[in-house]
This record gives structure tokens, sequence and C-alpha cells, in this order.
């Protein structure tokens, strides 16, 4: 049976109502990464000229070593972000950059490790006014082939059991994003996921759906929306060109529709791969696809 809507992850701040229906409209956001090597308070300036309303930020962009951030550390990015008008939507690329850490491992010690650590990003996330962590990490997922999938999926279940305890304590939820085969072999559907995620049987865990991701798959996107809902706690906006939203083959207005059918009221972020021709340029033009895709989306209710 599924575990229902969301609870924990409709944020204060989500569901902002401003249509005529008084229909929630998703708030948009963009991933920090996309700035390169630009300085975060830089970088946050133009997110804000762009007219974004949060940020969604890469751990391995704060420090060499996440682990070295203290929750005073946390607080203060937090402050550096609302400065500019932004929230702190949450935390992704959770494990990237990182050495000895994955979700699968069939040794206990890097399980536990990788638990550690990803509890402290939940408590950082927490302290900074974020309130969900974008699990993806395609790397530090994948198994061997000849292990057996239902061993993998069990030490999965045992590692996102105990991280979602203590993130429900910080206030934050773990939303687990399916990928394409061609980046992991471990939950490459939503539909795998959601298995997972009934598997773990916990509130803070939930499901993140990425366009880019969803392309892979053989059901078309809208049914994969529509089918997710009960689950979807976040949304990344981007196309399997590796680059914004309007900027490939995906019709963004057929996404908005199918997502406001579900209701969807939280965060739509951005993220890209490809950074070229450069970020205040994505940042633009992705903005401009959402609203104009999202506003389209509300007429059609009306």
């Amino acid at each position: 049976m599924p575990l229902g809507p969301v609870g924990s992850v409709r944020y204060k701040g989500y569901g902002i109502t401003g249509d005529p229906g008084g229909r929630p409209i998703p708030r948009f956001a963009i991933c920090n990464e996309t700035y390169g090597e630009l300085p975060l308070d830089a970088a946050l300036k133009d997110i804000a000229d762009a007219g974004y309303d949060g940020v969604e930020l890469a751990p391995f962009t704060l420090s060499d070593d996440p682990r070295n951030l203290s929750l005073e550390d946390a607080q203060e990015l937090g402050e550096l972000v609302r400065s500019h008008g932004l929230a702190v939507v949450g935390l992704h690329w959770l494990l990237a950059q990182t050495e000895g850490l994955h979700l699968t491992s069939p040794d206990v010690e890097v399980r536990r490790h990788t638990a550690d650590y990803v509890g402290h990003l939940a408590e950082l996330c927490g302290a900074m006014g974020g309130e969900v962590l974008v699990w993806g990490s395609p790397q530090q997922r994948s198994f061997s082939p000849d292990e057996n999938i239902e061993h993998v999926m069990r030490r999965a279940v045992e590692v996102l059991r105990e991280v979602c305890d203590f993130a429900g304590r910080c206030g934050v939820t773990v939303a687990v994003e399916p990928l394409g085969p061609g980046e992991t072999n471990f939950l490459n559907t939503a539909a795998q996921t959601i298995e997972l995620i009934e598997r773990v049987r916990h509130p803070n865990c939930r499901l993140h759906l990425d366009v880019k991701a969803m392309a892979s798959e053989t059901k078309p996107i809208i049914d994969i929306i529509r089918d997710s809902q009960a689950y979807t706690a976040h949304f990344h906006a981007n196309d399997p060109n590796l680059r914004g939203p309007g900027q490939g083959e995906v019709d963004f207005a057929t996404v908005a529709k199918a997502l406001e059918a579900t209701g969807y009221d939280g965060w739509v972020s951005v993220e890209v791969f490809d950074y070229t021709p450069d970020a205040p340029t994505i940042a633009r033009q992705s903005m401009q696809v959402l609203r104009e895709s999202f506003s389209g989306a509300k007429q059609e209710q009306m």
C-alpha cells in the first residue's frame, strides 16, 4: 500500500497560491554548481536577479570536505542565501567527489560511514534552512553484476532507513532519484525507486523525479509523473541533452501540465550538466521557459 501524499516535505513556503483557482504554484530554483568557481555570493546575486525563488546546493561546492563544516558554518551559509531574498531548497550531489562512501556496498563499514556522512549533510541542510536531500550519486550506488539484487536492495534499505530516521529529526526529507542505465545499474526507473521507498517505510524517504532521467525510461514522462504523484517530493527540470528546460526536445509545457494535474506544489529546480554558453544565460533561458510552461498549464485549467 502506498505511503500516501508527502506530509513532511510540503514545506513552509511551498504551495504559494496566486491563480484564481487557488491552486499551488511551484517555486523555481537552480543548482549552484551551474556557476562553477564563481564565488557563492556572486552566484546568489545572479540567481536572484534571474528571478529564482531558491537555490539548491552541492556540498562539494561549499567545502573540499563537507565533514569539516560545522552547524554554525551552515547557519551562516543559510543567512547568506536569505540575504539575497532566496531560500535554501536543500542539497544534492550528496556523494560527489567523495571516497570510500557507497549506498549498496557489501562492506558494512563502508555503509556505516556513508550513513554517518549523509547524516551530517542532513544536519547541515537543516541548519541552513533547507529541507530536502536529493540522493542521486550513481557511481556510489552501482553494484557488481554478479551480486544478488535482493541483497543489494536490503543494503540500500538499511542505510536509507537509518539516514531517514536521523534526517527526520533535522526536519529534512531524503528524496531518492532514479537514474538512467547509462549512469548506474541500481534504481533505473521511478517504479523501482518506489519499490525501494515502500521497503524503507519511512515518512522522510520519498521520490525525486528528474526529466533527463525519466526520458531514459520506456514509459512516457507524463505517465511517470502521474503514477508517482503519491511519492514525489522534489523535481529537477532539464533535458536529455544535458542542458536546461526548453533547450532540447522535451516539451516543458506538457511536463508542467502533468505536474499541475498531480497537484504538485514542491520546488522545480533547474539542474544542467552542460554549462554552455554560461551560467547567467542558462539561468535566464531556463526561467523564461519554466514561467511560460507553468503559466500556460494554469491557463488551461482555468
